[in-house]
């Protein structure tokens, strides 16, 4: 074996270490490299981390901003780092979202940078705050505007109505969409100037289905039902919102008929189509066609269910109000203000009392009481009921008093016949500023006529047109002539008649028929008897009225001829009914009614109670029993009157000194007015009773219509 060289040796030894000097170059390049790379990716990471951290907390100013956590919002603004231009933006639309304009403007005017989005967002503070002046000045400063922009500023001048500044923005927009020109047309259909809005709607280089659709809704608006039909017709392409439009415009104009066959042929319904066609035959009396159409609906919202329960009211079906009510509140659906009004009249018509003060009861628990025209019914309510004195309760403790509760106070107080508290109340309202309109005279006529003031009524009457500019009605005109009439002036009272500037309504001639009666005048009141057949053929009650006028005068057959011509008219009068409510329960009563479970006692306490007023001085008064009978018959009718039988259940199932409140559905006879006199005073009870006409407070053998 040869001998390695040495050489040899040396030179592996160099290649080798050159080899591991290479290798180490590389390594610390490689981990130069490799640090660089971690630092990078570092840094990255770092960036990304600031970029996600700003977008979250952009995105819970907005979500804190909806949900009205303003002062929250502002505390992830003022803590962040690093804001972008969405941050100040996100912030100023949460205050303007708000309500908060001011501290939006505030926050606007530090931003470092702005952009259109920004402009339009604080436009949009000014415009939803009705500052459409403030509006208008930053409109005209902005830098950079959109058509966004543009439409915001024409929908904050509609709003305001000045239509005129707003048709001149939008001729001046460089740019238009759609939104701008369906703004500018619905405005123009709104205040009745289908002119204007038929030619911008022909002048669009493209429409869409609101264009259409408020073409519709303003010929509807306006009562041109056929051209509204035409728009209708040619239409490329409806939605819900355009067949609701059209059946709404039917039902304003009480063409059911139409409107029932555009309902049919709907491809879809929503709960609006539904409560159109509900609401268009509750208005037309069709109340049955109503129920059968709300039995069928699908899904039923609060209006629904409010516009049976109004059909109800208007149908005199308060009972059937009361039952749809209580059916909705087993559901999810909660009552609001406008349910709460209409239920409430129902109470008032029924003078369920009790019930109508847990309805107020209830009505605090969702905290809705003080909504001025709840407020407004409850006053009513309380008036019909015959608590008049918890309706000026209700009155006073009114935040605000807006003209339909002076309204409603004044009429209460004068369906009481306290005619000075209706007038103080009048002149009160008028230095509080408020213009009277028709319905206040209404009442402070009405509250003449039932308390004689007749002096007063007629300065009234005359000062409507000359010192308030309020014209005279047929309602007015009646109030009058029930003021005359009941004081004797039947000529004078006739003369309104015919001078009346408004065609005689039944109102006028019934107010006549009325004093007629009461005065014994048979040809006037002949007279208005056959205006009253011509006008209201159907009416019961206008026959027996002048039956009675005869019979007063013992004309027996001409009593019997007029019920006769009631008759063959298929006619029947009405029975006279009496109803009490004690312990939440109505207590009804007929004449001579023996269906009462405590007949004996009634019948017995009565008998008892007739002694004691005669001894007090009481004589029957037979004169008012219109029958051709004897007279001891005649007493023996008397002593059954159904408020009689009311008033004596009253007595024997309330403590005493309660007070007795009677409702009848016709007028108090003269008899039972004086005989309830001599048993407030026997009983010492106040005794309200309300008629088909007004209220009667009889207390210590008073009453408070002074038998006026």
């Amino acid at each position: 074996m040869k001998a390695v060289s040495k050489p040899c040796v040396d030179l592996r030894w160099k290649q080798q270490k050159h080899y591991a000097l290479q290798i180490q170059s590389y390594i610390k390049i490689t981990r130069i490299y490799l640090s660089s790379i971690s630092k990078w990716n570092s840094n990255y990471r770092s960036n990304e981390t600031v970029i996600l951290d700003v977008g979250s907390q952009n995105a819970r100013i907005t979500k804190y901003a909806k949900q009205g956590r303003i002062e929250d919002a502002r505390q992830v603004f003022d803590k962040m780092s690093e804001r972008n231009i969405v941050s100040w933006t996100a912030m100023v639309s949460g205050y303007v979202q708000n309500r908060r304009v001011e501290d939006a403007r505030r926050l606007f005017d530090k931003m470092p940078q702005r952009n259109v989005i920004s402009w339009t967002a604080m436009l949009s503070g000014y415009v939803r705050s009705g500052l459409i002046e403030e509006a208008k000045c930053f409109f005209d400063k902005m830098s950079e505007r959109n058509v966004v922009s543009w439409n915001m500023m024409i929908s904050g001048l509609l709003q305001k109505g000045r239509i005129d500044s707003a048709r001149q923005l939008f001729d001046e927009m460089p740019e238009r969409n759609v939104v701008s020109w369906n703004a500018m047309i619905a405005a123009y259909a709104r205040i009745g100037s289908m002119e204007m809005a038929c030619d911008l709607f022909d002048r669009m280089p493209e429409r869409d289905v609101i264009s259409w659709t408020s073409m519709v809704a303003g010929y509807c608006q306006n009562g041109r039902i056929d051209d509204a039909f035409r728009v209708f017709g040619n239409m490329p392409q409806r939605n819900v919102v355009s067949w609701n439009a059209m059946i709404a415009g039917y039902v304003k104009k009480l063409r059911l008929k139409n409107a029932r066959e555009l309902f049919d042929e709907m491809p879809e319904r929503d709960v609006v189509s539904w409560n159109s066609m509900i609401a268009g035959y509750v208005q037309t009396g069709v109340i049955e066609d109503a129920r059968k159409l709300f039995e069928k609906m699908p899904k039923r919202n609060v209006v629904s269910w409010t516009a049976m329960i109004t059909g109800y009211v208007l149908n005199q079906m308060s009972e059937e109000a009361l039952k749809c009510f209580f059916q909705m509140l087993l559901t999810d659906i909660k009552p609001d203000p406008t349910t709460f009004t209409t239920i409430l009249s129902a109470c008032g018509s029924l003078a369920a009392l009790q019930l109508g003060k847990q309805l107020q009861n209830y009505m605090i628990k969702l905290g809705i009481q003080s909504d001025n025209f709840v407020g407004c019914a409850l006053i009513s309510m309380y008036a019909k009921c015959g608590s008049i004195d918890e309706g000026r309760q209700m009155f006073d403790s009114m935040y605000e008093r807006v003209l339909v509760s002076w309204n409603a106070m004044i009429s209460g107080y004068a369906q009481h016949g306290f005619g000075n508290e209706a007038l103080q109340l009048f002149e009160e309202m008028q230095q509080k500023g408020m213009k009277p309109n028709d319905v206040t005279f209404v009442g402070v006529l009405s509250a003449c006529s039932r308390a004689g003031l007749v002096d007063e009524g007629l300065q009234y009457f005359i000062s409507m047109d000359r010192d308030h500019g309020v014209p005279r009605r047929a309602e007015h005109y009646a109030c009058i002539i029930d003021l005359l009439g009941r004081a004797g002036c039947l000529e004078e009272a006739n003369k309104f008649v015919c001078k009346a500037t408004c065609e005689p309504n039944s109102s006028m001639w019934g107010a006549l028929l009325g004093a007629s009666r009461i005065h014994g005048n048979i040809e006037l009141g002949k007279l208005a008897a056959e205006r009253l057949f011509e006008l209201e053929p159907e009416n019961p009650g206008r026959y027996m009225l002048l039956s009675n006028i005869y019979a007063a005068e013992h004309r027996w057959e001409a009593a019997a001829q007029v019920r006769r011509r009631m008759k063959n008219r298929g006619l029947k009068k009405l029975p006279g009914c009496s109803w009490i409510e004690v312990l939440n329960r109505v207590h009804a009563f007929l004449v001579g009614d023996r269906s009462h479970v405590e007949t004996e006692k009634i019948y017995s306490a009565l008998e008892n109670l007739e002694i004691q007023m005669k001894q007090a001085g009481y004589t029957p008064n037979t004169n008012f029993v219109l029958h051709d009978v004897e007279e001891e018959l005649k007493e023996h009718i008397l002593s059954q009157h159904s408020e009689k039988l009311a008033i004596t259940y009253g007595l024997i199932s309330t403590p005493s000194g309660t007070t007795l409140r009677i409702f009848k559905n016709l007028r108090v006879c003269d008899d039972c007015h004086t005989a309830t006199k001599f048993i407030s005073n026997i009983t010492k009870r106040e005794i309200i009773m309300r008629d088909g006409s007004r209220f009667h407070h009889f207390k210590d053998g008073v009453c408070s219509c002074r038998d006026y």
